[in-house]
């Protein structure tokens, strides 16, 4: 653990929990209020003095899009190794925070200020933006995980509040983004007609005053909340530990930290196939819900984007129920493998739900499914999402070496990179360019598959919990006690060095 950690708690919890909750808020709104006009801004075509677009092409725009959440999930990898071994988890979070909020303002500038240079000074605010997340995004997450001793069964449950707080943030971003640049959006006359434009430049600058609450936050009130905690770098800090324990490492990693590395390596494997199924509610649930689904209600009807706000609306309505839930049931609380799958069999029923859309339509593409189908799906994959993403942060903290912590962090995201790769590649199978109801036979196989394949998974992955609770030496399930883990440790390294002990 990393320093010092202060006294006082709130809810339960150590009160430093909420400064991260909220720290990490600002920060997702940032973030998300600039992800949900980025590719509406690159292909405007209309131009005005406020604010307009670039006038890229839908295929171009996608494809930026694409390499930007890339790298988007591979920068906290080296973010998370300048954490463990230069910066510092609190002094990484700073500047990332820093120039995530220059990012965002670069793309705020007006065009008139900046003309010619329009592209120019786009490709700078991303690159910003990206290189800051990377140093932000896995050091918030590992110093929530720094607030727990090891074995302290609250721990799953605070990265579910902290996962709240990503969610609340990802909703607000939307409403206030959409009043942003709406309300400073201006009529111009376009091609010989009057038409509105959007002044995208107003949602970019409320993006980056969202970056500047976070780091305000953090700022003010990290010392009090936080103690010592993320203020060194944790290689440093475990060096220190390590030679006051009487452990000398001439090894890279013992084998307790190896077997601990094999744990999150098996697991990441099996978040892969939940995110690819998870990560369809971007792309094919959107496009059956555009295309399939009756919308209408007492004669108005419900926007598309609407259904994409259900997932977060659940999440800031159920995540403290389990996170409640999980503290309830205290020794009974399953290890993190069954959460997972039981995440697994979740998705699986929301797919279900899918599959119950196409059965209700019969093949015929004149017939709408009813919207309800839908909200079941998004309800069920949330509570799946619940049981899995915010226990698999926690999981990374609890079995990663303290030395490269935000490392494993940020390779736990690339994972979750693949996954997002691999569910483009799966939705794609519907065949756009097909005949309506050869969609809907394609749909019907890809829910099937995804939903056969997440029970599956979640079969195999139950019964292999037990061992992976072994290869945890202690972190869940208590098998050993932390000062039994501390003793193989030395033991391990004596032999290592040819050493009786």
């Amino acid at each position: 653990m990393s320093g010092v950690k202060p006294q006082g708690t709130m809810l339960g919890h150590p009160k430093g929990l909420f400064l991260l909750f909220t720290t990490e808020l600002w920060e997702r709104f940032s973030y998300y209020a600039m992800r949900a006009i980025l590719v509406l801004y690159l292909v405007d075509k209309v131009q005005g003095e406020g604010g307009h677009g670039l006038g890229w092409t839908s295929g171009d725009a996608l494809s930026l899009y694409g390499t930007f959440t890339g790298l988007v999930y591979f920068t906290p990898l080296i973010g998370g190794w300048l954490a463990d071994n230069v910066l510092g988890q609190r002094k990484a979070i700073y500047i990332g925070g820093a120039l995530m909020a220059i990012g965002q303002f670069t793309l705020a500038f007006p065009h008139s200020w900046i003309p010619g240079s329009e592209v120019m000074a786009f490709y700078i605010g991303l690159g910003t933006l990206i290189i800051g997340n990377g140093l932000f995004k896995p050091n918030i997450s590992t110093m929530v995980g720094d607030l727990y001793e090891e074995g302290d069964h609250r721990r799953d449950g605070a990265f579910t509040i902290f996962y709240m707080g990503i969610n609340v943030g990802a909703a607000l971003a939307g409403f206030v983004v959409a009043w942003a640049y709406t309300s400073f959006g201006q009529t111009v006359l376009f091609e010989g007609q009057e038409v509105f434009i959007n002044n995208w430049q107003a949602g970019f600058f409320c993006a980056g005053v969202g970056m500047i609450f976070s780091l305000i936050i953090q700022y003010i009130f990290a010392q009090k909340l936080l103690g010592d905690i993320g203020r060194y770098p944790a290689a440093k800090v475990d060096k220190e530990n390590a030679a006051a324990s009487g452990i000398v490492r001439k090894e890279p990693l013992s084998k307790i930290e190896r077997d601990r590395i094999k744990v999150i390596m098996v697991m990441g494997l099996f978040t892969v196939i939940f995110w690819a199924g998870f990560e369809q509610a971007g792309g094919l649930l959107n496009l059956f819900t555009n295309e399939f689904t009756d919308r209408s209600i007492g004669g108005f009807e419900v926007p598309t984007t609407w259904f994409q706000s259900l997932n977060a609306i659940f999440i800031v309505v159920f995540a403290p129920v389990i996170a409640s839930i999980w503290i309830r049931l205290g020794k009974n609380e399953p290890n993190s493998p069954v959460k997972f799958a039981l995440g697994l069999f979740l998705l699986a029923i929301g797919f279900l739900f899918m599959m119950g859309a196409v059965m209700e339509m019969d093949g015929s593409a004149n017939v709408k499914s009813s919207m309800w189908w839908l909200v079941g799906a998004y309800f069920f994959h949330t509570m799946g999402e619940l049981c899995l993403s915010p226990i698999g942060l926690s999981m990374v903290t609890k079995l990663a070496p303290l030395r490269i912590a935000s490392l494993l962090m940020g390779a736990w995201f690339l994972f979750i990179a693949a996954a997002n790769k691999i569910g483009g590649v799966v939705g794609s199978f519907i065949g756009h360019d097909g005949t309506k109801e050869e969609q809907l036979a394609n749909a019907m196989g890809i829910f099937a598959g995804i939903a056969i394949t997440a029970t599956i998974s979640g079969i195999i992955l139950y019964f292999m919990a037990d061992k992976l609770v072994d290869w945890m030496h202690g972190a869940e399930g208590h098998p050993e006690t932390e000062e039994e883990v501390l003793e193989q440790e030395i033991a391990v390294t004596a032999e290592h060095e040819g050493i009786k002990h």
